[in-house]
């Protein structure tokens, strides 16, 4: 069971959770890096340009600071139904993802993942609270704070400006 802050937290590096084989990670092993958080399915109608321009931004920007976290989840027309082994492989051997993949989760609902409660717990207006299908992406900066939110069918790609800005790279 990942662990949950007991007060209300302040960053993302309050959190511990479990990667797709099971073992604990502390966030706090990412202090101090750019994150970008995102709900992934495999067999999703965005899973292609997804995965591969999030490989794209990972391979240009992982020297520099940025770290993806793709988090399976299976509320979105139970378009991730596999095991943590079957996806993981099947984003290791597709996409060749050498980006870091976590536990199965609930994003939304009573059973949403605590780390998930804290991301979506912003001021984010139009979005509401709950994360409206795979692919919703959160860019978290340096110190553990969310720094912005993007919809699901928001290109990769199209966050780098925010990446670059938050990596401190220029232009």
């Amino acid at each position: 069971m990942a662990s949950q802050p007991t007060k209300e937290p302040q960053s993302i590096y309050e959190f511990t959770i479990k990667d797709a084989k099971g073992s604990d990670v502390d966030l706090r092993t990412y202090k101090g890096k750019v994150l970008l958080i995102v709900n992934v399915a495999s067999k999703c109608g965005m899973t292609n340009s997804n995965y591969i321009e999030l490989n794209q931004l990972y391979e240009k920007y992982k020297d520099q600071g940025l770290e993806v976290l793709a988090f399976p989840c299976n509320q979105f027309g139970e378009e991730e139904p596999g095991s943590n082994d079957q996806i993981t492989d099947f984003v290791c051997t597709r996409f060749k993802s050498e980006f870091p993949i976590f536990d199965k989760i609930e994003v939304n609902g009573a059973n949403a993942a605590p780390v998930y409660k804290f991301l979506k717990s912003g001021k984010w207006g139009i979005f509401g609270d709950d994360i409206q299908w795979n692919f919703a992406k959160f860019l978290v900066d340096k110190d553990g704070h969310v720094a912005d939110r993007y919809y699901p069918t928001t290109a990769p790609l199209s966050l780098e400006r925010d990446i670059k800005k938050l990596l401190g790279v220029n232009e």
